[in-house]
């Protein structure tokens, strides 16, 4: 099938907790949209959210993501699971190729792509990601490890600012780099009181992450954090004229549009705090300013729908 039959008011790329929020209100609005959604989202690698609006109790990454959809289907949200792999802008519209071979024109982009997290090079990291014993986000869930014994590994000079946030949430705070970093590092670490442990090897048995260096010592912990930083889709709209600041992120303005007149970000592709509620929020926003720069939908009266759906 070919999408170019019909030109959409937008199309969202990504169907995260952003574009499905964006994909929902479009579709309040009367707005023909579609999700583009490689099934990739970040929030797919969460355990458990405690951090997240309305779920007291918690929910699951997975369950949160099922929840979103089955609402974008009670209004309608048509969602393609594929991956776009070029956009190019025409006059007035955008073109949308994905590697499965379809091909969609819309008014509108919305980039909801979010960023792909580089993780430790060991075959269990998902099963220790699953079972909390490997943590991505201090900011989503440091509050449930509030006092326990957290590594935190990753390039020495990235990792330090990190170990200094989670020293919020713990007094043991332990540096796993993966490097021996410079003399400023090590004096900075030091004066913090920060313990390191020379590089060494990351071992996981089913519950805990051990560090063990070369010469046999070995020590767990309650959790590691592990920061190695991350990749995004923005060269998908880069060579359109959006602009990205100095850590390769998408800049937009108060409405999330970019520099491009008819591209928005939302979520983690945009800078700030990546975080379920404000990729949400984003979204929320940029679903209005599409409907508000568009021209008025009015809705025809209830006589003239019936005819048009039975003719």
């Amino acid at each position: 099938m070919d999408g170019t039959e019909t030109t959409r008011d937008a199309l969202v790329v990504g169907g995260g907790p952003a574009g499905l929020t964006a994909g929902i209100y479009l579709r309040r609005f009367h707005r023909s949209c579609m999700v583009i959604d490689a099934g990739e989202s970040r929030a797919r690698w969460i355990p458990e959210s405690n951090n997240c609006p309305g779920f007291p109790d918690g929910i699951r990454g997975t369950r949160l993501l099922e929840r979103m959809r089955a609402q974008a289907g009670t209004v309608g949200v048509p969602i393609e699971r594929d991956r776009v792999v070029q956009i190019a802008a025409g006059d007035s519209t955008f073109a949308v190729q994905t590697l499965g071979g379809q091909r969609w024109t819309a008014r509108a982009i919305v980039m909801a792509t979010g960023i792909t997290d580089q993780l430790p090079p060991y075959p269990w990291v998902e099963k220790a990601i699953a079972t909390h014993a490997l943590r991505l986000c201090a900011i989503c869930d440091a509050y449930e490890v509030t006092d326990a014994h957290i590594g935190v590994h990753g390039p020495f000079e990235d990792i330090l600012s990190h170990a200094q946030f989670l020293s919020t949430f713990s007094s043991r705070i332990t540096l796993l780099p993966t490097d021996d970093g410079d003399e400023d590092t090590q004096r900075t670490a030091r004066k913090i009181g920060l313990q390191v442990l020379p590089p060494g090897e990351l071992t996981f048995d089913g519950k805990h992450i051990s560090h063990r260096n070369g010469h046999g010592s070995r020590e767990a912990f309650d959790t590691v954090y592990a920061y190695f930083g991350a990749s995004s889709a923005a060269e998908l709209v880069v060579p359109l004229g959006v602009r990205q600041n100095k850590k390769r992120e998408l800049e937009v303005d108060r409405h999330q549009m970019t520099a491009v007149q008819g591209i928005y970000a939302v979520g983690d592709i945009v800078g700030g705090l990546n975080q379920i509620a404000v990729a949400v929020g984003q979204a929320a926003v940029a679903a209005c300013a599409i409907h508000d720069r568009l021209p008025d939908n009015p809705r025809a009266p209830p006589a003239a729908q019936g005819r048009a759906r039975s003719a």
